[in-house]
This record gives C-alpha cells, sequence and structure tokens, in this order.
C-alpha cells in the first residue's frame, strides 16, 4: 500500500529537532561539567541549549567588555560556553536581559529594564557581532508581563515593545540572518498592575506594532497538574492554553511565524511538599516524564506551527535547593544522576531517526552540516530561510530511508562543483573525475531555476547515508557559494516520481539553489 509523504513544514523554523532544554551554564565554575552537562544533552539527541546571557555580567562599563579585576574579557565564559555546545553540535538559544547597574538610576531590581533602549541596542549589537556565526537565536528579555521581570512598576506592552524593537534594529543591523524571539510571556490569570495575563498581554503588544519586530514567538508551555490533552480555557492555567497565543497571532496576521516553547514542564516536587511552595502545583515523577514527551509529541503532530520546545530545566549547578519546588523539574541531578525525565526523553529523541516518507525543510534534524555553514534569509525558499557555505569542503550529510536518492538544486555560473558519496562510497548515478570520486559540476552560464541531478538508484529499501561536499567553484565565478535547494527519495518502481513531485510541490518554484527549499522522501511498498 502506498504511503503518503508527510506535508511539507512551510512556516519558518518549525521543520527542526524539537528537542531542547534550558541550562544554567554560567554558574559553572569547573569547565569540566559544562563539558558533561552539554555530551550528557547531545547523547540525548537534544538539539537545542537555551541559555542566560546576562548583560549585566559582560558589559560592565559601557562599551567594556572587560574585568579590570579578573584582568581577562567578560566575554570569556560565555565563550567557552558557546565553544562547548558547537562542539557538541547543540545550537544556543541566547536570552539577553538584566541590564548592567550604570543602566539605571534606580538598581533595586536587577531584572528591571535599562533607563534608555538605545544602551540595549547597543549592547545587543556588540552581542550579534561578537557571536556572529556561532549563535543565531536571540531572545530579546524575559517575560515583561509580570512582577519582578519589568522593576517596580506595572506592567508596560508598548514600552516592552519600545525595547523589542530597538534589540531587533540593532541586531539585524549587524546580522539581517539572525533570528530574533520576542520575550516569552509567563502564563498567569492576573489582571494588572504589576502581572497581566500573557493574553492581553500579547494583544496589546500587536496593538502598538510589535508584530514586524521579532521572527518567532516565544511561549511558556507549563502543565500545572492538568495532562497536555486538557483544553484551552482563558480561566485555567495548564499547557494547551498556548493554542489561545496562537490565535492572538493569527487573528493580527501572524500566521506565518512560528511558536517555540520557552519553558516546557510539569513539577515533579514529593508529595510531602508544603501546598504553599507549590507554584506549578505538581504531579509524580513517572507521570512527568511521560506528559512532557506526550505534550512535544503531540504538539508536533497537531500543531504545524510548533517548532522548538525549551524543557524547563535540564540541570542546575547547586544554586537551587530542595527546600525549593523548582528543584523538582531537573532532567539530569546536580550529580549529573539521570532522572526518568531524562530517559524519556532521549527514548523520544532517538525515534527522530533518518528522514521517512515526506517533505522537509533544510533544518530537518536529518541533515546535518560540517563547516562554515550559515543560515541566509531566501525569500524563495519554501520556509524563507536557506543554508549557505563559501567554503570548499564544507558538506551535508542526509540520513534517510529509501531506494533512490535525487539532488534538487540550482545550477548557475557561481555554483561550485560538489562530490557525492552514498554509504561511504561512490555513488551509481554519477560520473567520476580522475581521482575515481562522483562529482556533479553545476556550472552553467545562466541561471536555471531547478535542475534534478540523480545520485543514485536501485538501493536496497533501508538506511542509507548522502555526504555532499562542496568541491572548486568555476573560474569565472564572482561569488562562489552552495545553497543546496532539497532532495527526493523513492522506490525503484516509479522512476518519473521525483519529476512529477518537485513539478507539483509547493516550493516547485524556489528562486535560489537553497537546501531551504525541502527534501521528500517517498516509499511505495506492495
Amino acid at each position: 500500500a502506498r504511503v503518503e509523504p508527510a506535508p511539507l513544514r512551510t512556516i519558518p523554523d518549525t521543520d527542526v529537532n524539537p528537542f531542547g532544554a534550558n541550562f544554567f551554564l554560567q554558574y559553572e565554575a569547573e569547565p569540566w561539567k559544562v563539558d558533561k552537562t552539554l555530551l550528557m544533552a547531545r547523547e540525548a539527541s537534544l538539539g537545542w541549549v537555551k541559555q542566560h546571557f546576562p548583560w549585566e555580567d559582560i558589559e560592565l562599563r559601557k562599551g567594556k567588555f572587560f574585568d579590570d579585576r579578573l584582568n581577562k574579557s567578560t566575554w570569556e565564559k560565555y565563550d567557552r560556553i558557546v565553544d562547548t555546545a558547537r562542539r557538541h553540535n547543540l545550537e544556543v538559544i541566547a536570552r539577553i536581559d538584566r541590564p548592567p547597574p550604570w543602566s539605571r538610576r534606580d538598581n533595586r531590581l536587577p531584572e528591571a529594564p535599562p533607563d534608555r533602549v538605545e544602551d540595549y541596542g547597543d549592547f545587543v549589537a556588540a552581542f550579534v557581532e561578537h557571536y556572529k556565526g556561532r549563535i543565531r537565536y536571540l531572545q530579546l528579555w524575559n517575560e515583561p508581563n509580570i512582577y519582578p521581570e519589568w522593576g517596580e512598576r506595572p506592567v508596560d506592552p508598548a514600552g516592552y515593545v519600545r525595547l523589542l524593537q530597538e534589540g531587533y534594529r540593532r541586531a539585524k543591523e549587524v546580522d539581517p540572518n539572525v533570528r530574533v524571539l520576542s520575550a516569552p510571556l509567563a502564563q498567569t490569570l492576573e489582571t494588572g498592575p504589576r502581572n497581566l495575563s500573557e493574553l492581553s498581554y500579547l494583544e496589546e503588544m500587536y496593538r502598538v506594532g510589535a508584530r514586524e519586530h521579532f521572527d518567532i514567538l516565544f511561549a511558556n508551555g507549563y502543565g500545572f497538574d492538568r495532562s497536555p490533552e486538557d483544553p484551552p480555557d482563558p480561566n485555567v492555567l495548564n499547557f494547551r492554553r498556548v493554542e489561545m497565543v496562537r490565535e492572538i497571532m493569527v487573528r493580527n496576521g501572524d500566521e506565518q511565524k512560528p511558536v517555540w516553547f520557552n519553558e516546557l514542564g510539569w513539577n515533579a516536587a514529593p508529595e510531602s511538599f508544603p501546598a504553599d511552595k507549590l507554584l506549578w502545583k505538581r504531579v509524580a515523577e513517572p507521570q512527568q516524564a511521560e506528559w512532557v514527551v506526550q505534550a512535544i509529541e503531540r504538539s508536533r503532530a497537531a500543531w504545524d506551527w510548533a517548532g522548538v520546545f525549551c524543557i524547563w530545566y535540564f540541570r542546575q549547578a547547586g544554586q537551587i535547593p530542595p527546600e525549593r519546588a523548582d528543584y523538582y523539574f531537573r532532567m539530569v541531578d546536580v550529580g549529573f544522576t539521570p532522572r526518568p525525565l531524562y530517559n524519556a526523553v532521549k527514548k523520544a529523541a532517538e525515534l527522530v531517526g533518518p528522514a521517512t516518507p515526506g517533505s522537509y525543510q533544510e533544518s530537518n534534524p536529518a541533515v546535518s552540516y560540517q563547516g562554515e555553514w550559515a543560515s541566509a534569509l531566501t525569500p524563495s525558499a519554501s520556509g524563507g530561510i536557506a543554508r549557505v557555505t563559501r567554503v570548499v569542503g564544507d558538506s551535508a550529510t542526509i540520513a534517510f530511508r529509501g531506494e533512490e536518492i535525487h539532488l534538487v538544486t540550482r545550477k548557475g555560473p557561481d555554483a561550485p562543483t560538489i562530490f557525492v558519496t552514498l554509504d561511504g562510497h561512490e555513488t551509481n548515478r554519477l560520473p567520476r573525475d580522475r581521482q575515481g570520486r562522483s562529482y556533479a559540476d553545476l556550472y552553467s552560464a545562466t541561471e536555471q531555476p531547478r535542475a534534478l541531478v540523480t545520485i543514485a538508484e536501485g538501493l536496497a529499501h533501508r538506511d542509507h547515508v548522502v555526504r555532499v561536499t562542496v568541491g572548486p567553484p568555476n573560474p569565472a565565478a564572482r561569488n562562489p557559494q552552495l545553497l543546496l535547494d532539497g532532495f527526493v527519495v523513492q522506490d525503484n518502481d516509479e522512476p518519473d516520481l521525483a519529476e512529477t513531485l518537485w513539478a507539483g510541490a509547493p516550493w516547485a518554484l524556489a528562486g535560489a539553489f537553497a537546501l531551504g527549499g525541502a527534501f521528500v522522501v517517498w516509499r511505495r511498498r506492495a
């Protein structure tokens, strides 16, 4: 029976590894603990590290990023965290808030915003410049709809939007391809003045013009003591409350933006814990593990707008004592003992596996990149984003399950030669150079908006790995670069399926050779 391919996720930043977590690596005094924590994250197949970068730690004086007392750069600790994450193939989402004392007259609360949004914009610009090519996702502020995140004053959606606008503008001036996440809003039923429901707050954000100043809406998804299936209700705090957040986005014409989850979880404090300390309610620890995984899997199946889910939290460095309820959200104990939640997430994440029948973006976890690949805004790509590299020797690896594979690309005067291997060997459909390497020359004197390159046919229906490596460009190329556009995988009994699928797909008219179009995996079995 024919297996229909999964539909392509056309909303940017949604065809991704959904598994991420929050980390507190800035508190670790010993580098080996940072490395071990991130190694355990990678072993659990997580793809994302949500990490705080407190402004007050980095810019000690206006425009100065050096600690005179310690005689070293204030970036140093955070550089080590970022470099370790990259070494473990983990992507960093950077939270930027907590202004330094010099930026405010009133310093009673370290969470309060700066007196001048321009100072925040200056720091965001410096941050993006410093981590250009290493951090691509920025969270601008945190939970401004509750006390004390907006200081000793009533919450102010318009004030936050001014801050967001400045941070967004300055980030994009430095790197147009960086992705800006709005501040996650705390789930609350309160109506002000210091705590305001996230639904009311978001409506006001849109009313005062927030729409043009973020790329991804960051939301919180705590379940409290209710199951992931508990229906949304404006008078109830639960996981599916985010569906009402999504409705606000749609009403404001923002349906083409994704929703990512900043904090997701259920608290598993002991039964003996005092009720007045259970701010997030409680469930048993096995229930916690089951519901977190269920929430992610259900959401990915039901919501085409859902992207990354950052579980609260992975592991802490000892700053949260067992007497606090939030101690019991952890995936891993301070001493590195995995909890049931860690094991459940690891099992679920491992099932992501190779690309099976369906259509996928360049960001799908079945694709991995080696080298200096960057994300580039590409309006003609199906998800509006592509991966590009200009470095000879960089490569992309695609894990798939099928019997044929075709590379969908764009030929042109700046396109290079690519070298291709299948399961570590030469392929059976490409020519070979004098060194015996399978290759495809993508050079063309004129741009060809779409070219289908057959990589291999007649394969056994099992797991395979294709590796595409950037070769030398034509000597006449002015701006040599490789932007991969997609893949088609099918079974042997459908010889024309690749052309048919690509011609009829919603991303068929992609005007760039970019791994930002999609790849298709198709299977037909009797």
